[in-house]
């Protein structure tokens, strides 16, 4: 039988995940059936702050 071991994330560790971009997938068929969707939407949150020193330092 096939164990299950379980890790622990550090505060830091979950910190880089939640910083990471959310990426979502959405499928589907087009309504004639003649075509298959697949979107992908990636969501990235950055603070104006930085958005402004990025953008000053172009």
């Amino acid at each position: 039988m096939e164990q299950t071991q379980m890790l622990e994330l550090t505060a830091r560790k979950i910190q880089e995940l939640n910083e990471q971009p959310v990426v979502e997938s959405f499928m589907h068929i087009s309504k004639d059936g003649k075509w298959f969707i697949h979107k992908t939407v990636i969501t990235d949150i950055k603070s104006m702050s930085y958005i402004k020193t990025v953008m000053d330092n172009e």
